[in-house]
This record gives structure tokens, C-alpha cells and sequence, in this order.
């Protein structure tokens, strides 16, 4: 006779995404009864609706974009078209491929499923289809939506990354609202299968998060590549018919496309979910906590996309982690937000950690900052893969370095030493005399360590 498993358990975790399902898996792993309750499929937004179709999508642009250039490399390739239904199953069968991967590993360490929309319904309680499950402590991680702008309606034309991830043709023209990560992804993607791509972007620049010299420098590669953008402008409204969509920004200007991209950010997935109910703090749809992720109310914790900072799966997986470790007495050291790394996958790449030029400087004065930049075309592999840009290191002066930031094709694989340098606060000589392999990108985090050290080898001081 098959058990009936029971509702009450050491551990309720609210949302199976990046945040829940690794919160639920070290969890068990400690010992722990876990309940993870999850509306739609488990992996969340990450694995079936963002990070993870969208890098598949840039990996096909790459393969689109290393054909029609094959003839730059002595390979003369003819790029035909784009089959979007081809696109879609390998993008699929990826996604598909770690989904049941997941779903042996939630199996295998005994986690009960429970499949339904959840909600806060008590200090300890969280209530499924009419039928509640207890835990002595409860893990919030909620996830979030693609947010779009008061009064502009997602329909039609006018889609959010979810949709334009489900796109079975390429747009021959697309605007994208928003330059941030998710905008200047798409954007890419969408140049490298062929469309006429136009970013509109409030402020100055895109990818405004990043440093400056970073920003301006994706704003180069994109003019190149003929992405265009509007910078410093708001959106005003946006119309559609049957020619496609009519986009006015609050300077007058006009922008006509096929389809629009709303990438303006995602919000908190927080509402009529019985948070404020239990007494939880709120601001603007996020959960408030303490450097602990305990929101202050009974033994109820939230993680990920819903508690504010950065919107990284990567960060979500490590929030997890931690609560489920703070929950067992473990004493986790606290995550510091800006030792997260960062990754845009446009092309070109951008990888960060640390900080910036400007908020180092807000930090530790003007006089207390030095920086450096090594441009890749000293770099042999670089070179060998036609990428230009370079890698910026900001450090406190006579003192660690606190932010490393690169731009240029693959760099998002160097981010793992660039934050093993931030976050054990290395100094310059630290890292100038470990040895990086020739030729490899991996080589030019050598070579900036060794100019900031007073010792530039294949670099003019």
C-alpha cells in the first residue's frame, strides 16, 4: 500500500526554482523532511523561461554569426536562413535534458513535491489546494515576472522575454524596450538571425549597472554590429496594427518595428500570496530581511528574486544553500551582494564582480582608487577568435582589488577566477605570480595582474 505522505515537516519551501529547490536539496541533505511546493515546474524561471533557453538561442546566434564570417578564417560556409523550429527543439531538448536531471535529483534525496499553487497561511503554515502543510520553518522563495510599465499592455505584438523565447520566426525588425541585461541579449540574438534591432533606453547608457568604460565599450561593438539605440529618452506609448508596432518616446521621436520586447526588469512575484497577512515586511513587492534572510516574522525566510538585489539564479541557488545551513546552526557567513559575478551574453560578453570605478570611489574617496585596463588585443587567443575589448581592474590604492570588469567574446568564463580575486581580497602581486596558461583568454587576468603590479610583461607601461 503506497504511504500517504504526511503534511507536516521540518522544512516548507515556498517556489522550486533557483532560490527554493536548492534551498530544498541542502535541506535534505542535512538530514532534513522538506516539502517543496511548486505551481508551475520545478527549476522555475531559470531553467524554463530565462536564463537557460536564452543561452541557447545565443549559442545558436554564435553558431549563425561563426558561418556568415567563416570566410575570415579560410572556411567558406554559405549561412542559408534560420529554422526556428530547429532553434526551438535544440533549445528544448536542452532545457528538457536538466529538467528531468533535476526532477532524479529532488527524487533521490526524498524531497515530497507538491504540485499547486501555494500560499502563506500561518507563521508555519503554507496551504495547497485546500489542504495546509506545516514546517517548523518556512523558506519563501517566490521567484519573479517580467515586469512591463503602467498602462502598456502585454499583447499582440508588444511580448515579454517568456514570449519572444517561444517565437517561431525571426521579426525582420524588433524594438527592444529596456538595455539592460535581458534587452541587450535579446538584441543580440535577434541581429545574429537576421533582424533590424532598436534599443530604446531611458538612461544614458545601456547596460547601466556596469561600469562605465564597459557600457561604452558594448555601445561600440553594438553600433558595429549595426544594433541601434536611443539612449537618455522615455518611453511615451506604443500602438499596433497590422504592420506592426508604432513606439513613441517622450521626446516625439518614432520608432515603427514588427514586434516590441518589454526587457524594462522583472518584479517580485509577491502578490495576494498572504505575505503582508503574516506580518511580513514589504517594500514595493520585495520581502525585507536581515543580512540572514529572516524576514522577522516566527521562522519564516525568503530568498532569491523576491528579497532585493541582484536577479541572478546564481544568487538564488546561494541563498538557498545559506538558509538551509543558518536553519541547521551551521553559522554561513553572509553573502556579500557585490561578490556576486555578473554575466551579459550578448556578443560581446560582459563579465563583472566587485565594484565599479564609481562606487569604489563612493567607498574609499577619489584618491583611494586605482585603475587599469588590458586591452585583449594583446592576447593571443583573443586574437585567434577576431575579439576586441578588454579587462578593467579596479583596486583600492596600496590595497586589494575590489572590482574586476571585462568585456570581449567568451569572457563570461573568466568570471570564476575574477571572483575568487574579489572575494579572498587579493592584491596584485597575489594573483602576478600564479601562472596562466598560454595562449588562453584565462591568460589576460594574468597579464592586467601583472601590469597592475608594476611588472607589465606583454603590456606598454
Amino acid at each position: 500500500m503506497a504511504e500517504t505522505p504526511g503534511t507536516d515537516f521540518d522544512i516548507v519551501v515556498l517556489g522550486g526554482g533557483s532560490g527554493g529547490y536548492a534551498a530544498a536539496l541542502r535541506a535534505a541533505q542535512l538530514g532534513q523532511n522538506v516539502a517543496l511546493i511548486e505551481a508551475d515546474k520545478l527549476g522555475g524561471t531559470c531553467l524554463h523561461y530565462g536564463c537557460v533557453p536564452t543561452k541557447a538561442l545565443l549559442h545558436a546566434a554564435e553558431v549563425a554569426d561563426n558561418v556568415r564570417e567563416g570566410h575570415q578564417f579560410g572556411v567558406n560556409a554559405t549561412f542559408d536562413s534560420i529554422d526556428m523550429n530547429g532553434v526551438n527543439a535544440y533549445k528544448a531538448n536542452v532545457v528538457n535534458g536538466l529538467y528531468k536531471g533535476l526532477q532524479g535529483l529532488i527524487k533521490s534525496r526524498k524531497i515530497t513535491v507538491v504540485e499547486g499553487y501555494g500560499k502563506l497561511v500561518g507563521p508555519n503554515a503554507v496551504e495547497v489546494n485546500g489542504q495546509k502543510y506545516t514546517g517548523k520553518h518556512v523558506i519563501l522563495a517566490t521567484g519573479s515576472y517580467s515586469r512591463s510599465l503602467p498602462g502598456l499592455a502585454i499583447e499582440g505584438r508588444v511580448m515579454t522575454s517568456e514570449h519572444a523565447l517561444a517565437m517561431d520566426y525571426v521579426p525582420k525588425s524588433a524594438i527592444v524596450l529596456g538595455g539592460g541585461v535581458i534587452g541587450c541579449e535579446f538584441a543580440s540574438v535577434w541581429k545574429s538571425f537576421g533582424t533590424d534591432v532598436t534599443i530604446i533606453e531611458g538612461l544614458p547608457h545601456l547596460v547601466p549597472n556596469e561600469d562605465e568604460a564597459i557600457s561604452k565599450a558594448l555601445e561600440r561593438a553594438f553600433r558595429k554590429r549595426g544594433i541601434t539605440f536611443n539612449l537618455g529618452d522615455l518611453f511615451d506609448g506604443v500602438t499596433q496594427d497590422d504592420n506592426g508596432v508604432h513606439v513613441t518616446l517622450k521626446s516625439g521621436k518614432t520608432f515603427d518595428a514588427e514586434v516590441m520586447l518589454v526587457a524594462i526588469g522583472r518584479g517580485p512575484r509577491t502578490a495576494d500570496l498572504g505575505y503582508e497577512a503574516q506580518g511580513i515586511r514589504m517594500d514595493r513587492g520585495f520581502v525585507l530581511t536581515d543580512e540572514r534572510l529572516h524576514t522577522g516574522v516566527g521562522n519564516i525566510w525568503a530568498v532569491g528574486d523576491i528579497v532585493p538585489g541582484l536577479q541572478l539564479a546564481h544568487r538564488g541557488f546561494a541563498q538557498g544553500i545559506f538558509v538551509a545551513e543558518q536553519i541547521l546552526g551551521l553559522n554561513p557567513a553572509p553573502i556579500v551582494e557585490s561578490g556576486i559575478p555578473r554575466v551579459t551574453y550578448s556578443e560581446p560578453e560582459i563579465a563583472s564582480v566587485g565594484l565599479t570605478e564609481n562606487h569604489a570611489k563612493e567607498k574609499f574617496g577619489d584618491d583611494n582608487v586605482e585603475t587599469l585596463d588590458y586591452n585583449l588585443a594583446g592576447n593571443g587567443k583573443s586574437k585567434i577568435l577576431n575579439t576586441q575589448g578588454f579587462i578593467k581592474l579596479v583596486r583600492q590604492k596600496d590595497g586589494p582589488v575590489v572590482g574586476v570588469h571585462m568585456i570581449g567574446s567568451r569572457v563570461g568564463e573568466l568570471v570564476g577566477e575574477g571572483q575568487l580575486i574579489v572575494n579572498w581580497e587579493a592584491y596584485p602581486e597575489d594573483v602576478a605570480s600564479l601562472i596562466h596558461a598560454h595562449p588562453t583568454q584565462n591568460e589576460a587576468l594574468g597579464e592586467a595582474f601583472l601590469a597592475l603590479a608594476g611588472k607589465p610583461l606583454h603590456a606598454h607601461n
